[in-house]
């Protein structure tokens, strides 16, 4: 009940206070005591803003003194990173955390951590997941404290609180390094392994926002807390939480230009996430953001620096110090430049031009990771026989990789700038060899580079017993196959059996199916594969596309039989790769929306099953063997090509006897599926009948033209 000064008003007349009272400034009322709240101590805000302030003083002298440790004599006590504390994940807003190259310090001293709770971040862990071994009945964290404060404990040592406990962190990297096809090559893995024995605070001490990266890539093979909706989106929870934190230092670096060259690797790291994710926008405008950040840096130069105009405004970086570091630039620019081609094929616009770029080619994966500081590699961009030539001390299955990327960085090239100065579209009567610089072009694209691989690496990266691949090298001989595609796609012709174009496509076609057919054979998880592949094979089941519509035009139901076999076959493969990776699920759905024609149009009852395993994802059906091991295919179900239906196609150098003919050793022989394959390479008869041709086209970019988004627009 509340008693205190009131006002009576009687109708609308107030009565006038008596001379000389006056009314107090401000209502003097008392509350009736409440059973079991106690009634606070009056206490002077002055007082209360002064003891505050006193415990500030208090935690900046403990944070000074800890600053002052000696950080490189030894390593932080496991105690310092308290697996009990998962603060980062409760603490909502939290500024807390005391290294330097924090996004959340604004360099002004220390921000106290925010008393509120935000208990929904929780959520990003997973059940079972190791940051979730201390959660109760309820599922809510239990801060247990073993002994002291853990999240001053967290603060002396400098410890990230929103990184996984180290032994967790350990455990990510090592699948990052061990699984991540893609960003991994950026980072000199032995050092790196290294510092991380170092005390958090210790300058050599990997940045934080390269642990967050790798927490998010390597979440992909490693992470329990996904979450599937029914339309078949997924979601990792824990992806997205080290994503954000990333994305934060990302910001801060854009506004401050601090740590600007790990946070720039952080963000290739990120790059490559987005793009497994089949996140198109978030893509492209990182790979806009990643190349204009490596030239003031100077990346673009030969030995990644430049005297020449030091004195302009930028961040630009000091020489290398050592040979390690030269190659991590190199590295970190070629990682750049890779993913600016990827992201561009199919007529984008890339990011930097070939002839701004001076950087010499990286070095082998083994003489980088053991320092053997062998001179640079003698070849950059501007070398005549970069495509055809490859020096045996600077050529593995990563520069090989690279260079085909570059390749189809060429194409890429070729078909915009001959777009943008034409009056008209490419149509199927031209003879695109009759077009400035394309016999030149092609002569490398559909065969030269191929053909030019030294003896020892003319395999597809399969070991004989296909316990083991180079994913490297398997990609590095079916990118050719992609761009031969891109390349000659617009000149596709069925109803000319002379045409080159239409030669080329379907036996670039066949090569990456038999790439895939090798790779079946085996127990090897596709998903491990760069994901790049799943363009490839768009890329193939577009020129299956088309020709199956030519099948069904022309009334040849056992050939489009075969076709749709083989188009369900590359269909399988990305939505197996999509099973952790969400680009093959995309590349699948833009698929189908390609295939719309030929399902109203053919005959077949379940176009969409012929040919497919029994399971899903299955190989019951596709590939079984007898007791010996040999393959046995049934030669109605099974989508492999069965050469006697086929004619010959004019000659092309891409045919499948080179592309894997080659075994992985002097003493191993190709697998009977990969002979059969070789041998059931054929052409396609009837080209010279009346009926118009397919006019299934690939669209302008088959990597941006999906359902899910529409950016860049077309």
């Amino acid at each position: 009940m509340l008693r205190g000064h009131t006002v009576v008003h009687a109708s609308i007349i107030s009565v006038p206070p008596p001379v000389g009272y006056a009314h107090p400034t401000e209502p003097q009322c008392s509350y009736d005591p409440v059973e079991g709240l106690p009634i606070a101590p009056d206490v002077d805000p002055a007082d209360k803003i002064r003891m505050l302030e006193e415990q500030i003083s208090l935690l900046k002298s403990q944070l000074n003194e800890s600053k002052n440790f000696n950080s490189r004599s030894t390593s932080p006590p496991r105690h310092f990173v308290p697996n009990h504390a998962r603060v980062g994940s409760i603490l909502s807003n939290s500024s807390g955390k005391s290294p330097a190259n924090s996004p959340n310090d604004g360099g002004n001293g220390i921000i106290l951590p925010q008393a509120s709770l935000d208990m929904t971040n929780n959520q990003r862990y997973a059940v079972d997941s190791p940051e979730s071994q201390f959660r109760g009945s309820t599922g809510s964290p239990e801060l247990r404290q073993p002994g002291g404060n853990g999240l001053m404990d967290m603060l002396l040592s400098g410890w990230d609180p929103d990184l996984p406990d180290h032994d967790t962190l350990d455990h990510y990297i090592d699948v990052f390094f061990r699984c991540d096809p893609c960003g991994s090559r950026v980072l000199h893995r032995p050092s790196f392994l290294a510092s991380m024995r170092l005390h958090p605070k210790d300058p050599n001490f990997p940045h934080s926002a390269v642990l967050h990266a790798i927490c998010a890539s390597a979440s992909r093979w490693s992470s329990h807390d996904i979450v599937t909706s029914p339309d078949g989106t997924r979601r990792d929870r824990f992806a997205e939480f080290h994503v954000s934190k990333t994305r934060s230092y990302i910001d801060k670096t854009m506004a401050t230009g601090q740590d600007i060259f790990p946070v720039m690797q952080a963000c290739i790291l990120l790059s490559w996430y987005f793009y497994q994710e089949g996140r198109w926008v978030e893509v492209w405008i990182f790979a806009g953001f990643q190349t204009r950040v490596a030239v003031p840096l100077r990346l673009n130069y030969p030995g990644t620096f430049s005297s020449h105009g030091a004195n302009s405004p930028g961040a630009y970086l000091a020489p290398p110090r050592d040979f390690k570091e030269l190659e991590c630039r190199r590295r970190t620019w070629w990682m750049t430049i890779m993913f600016d081609r990827i992201v561009s094929v199919g007529g984008w616009l890339h990011g930097v031009d070939e002839r701004d770029i001076g950087t010499e080619l990286p070095l082998r994966c083994y003489d980088f990771e053991n320092d053997t500081n062998i001179p640079s590699n003698p070849q950059d961009l501007s070398t005549k026989d970069l495509f055809t030539r490859h020096p045996p001390a600077y050529t593995d299955s990563f520069l090989l990789f690279l260079k085909s990327v570059m390749l189809f960085g060429r194409v890429t090239d070729y078909s915009t700038r001959s777009n943008l100065r034409s009056n008209s579209v490419p149509t199927k009567h031209q003879n695109p060899f009759h077009l400035p610089g394309f016999e030149e072009l092609d002569a490398v694209v559909s065969s030269g580079f191929l053909e030019s691989f030294p003896p020892n690496w003319r395999h597809l990266g399969v070991t004989d017993d296909g316990g083991a691949m180079d994913t490297d090298l398997y990609m590095a001989h079916i990118v050719p196959h992609a761009a031969t595609i891109t390349l000659h796609n617009p000149f596709l012709n069925f109803n000319d059996s002379q045409n080159v174009s239409t030669a080329r496509c379907v036996n670039a076609t066949r090569s990456i199916l038999a790439a895939y057919y090798r790779l079946s054979e085996t127990s090897l998880d596709i998903t491990r594969l760069h994901p790049f592949v799943t363009i490839c094979w768009y890329l193939a089941a577009v020129v299956q596309i088309q020709l199956c519509k030519y099948f069904i035009e022309i009334g040849d139901t056992s050939r489009e039989s075969t076709v749709w076999g083989e188009i369900n076959v590359l269909r399988f493969a990305m939505l197996n790769y999509g099973t952790k990776s969400p680009v093959g699920t995309r590349q699948e759905k833009l698929l189908q929306g390609l295939m719309t024609e030929i399902v109203r149009m053919t005959s077949q009852m379940q176009p969409l099953e012929v040919g497919v395993p029994l399971y899903p994802f299955s190989h019951a059906t596709l590939f079984s063997k007898d007791g010996s091991g040999v393959v046995q295919q049934d030669p109605i179900d099974t989508p492999l090509p069965d050469g006697r239906r086929f004619e010959e196609l004019p000659t092309s150098p891409t045919s499948l006897g080179g592309l894997a003919s080659t075994p992985l050793s002097s003493q191993s022989i190709p697998s009977p599926m990969v002979q059969q394959t070789h041998a059931a390479v054929g052409g396609v008869s009837g080209w010279n009948t009346h009926i118009s041709p397919p006019n299934v086209r690939l669209p302008h970019n088959p990597l941006y033209s999906h359902p899910h988004s529409s950016y860049p627009p077309h």
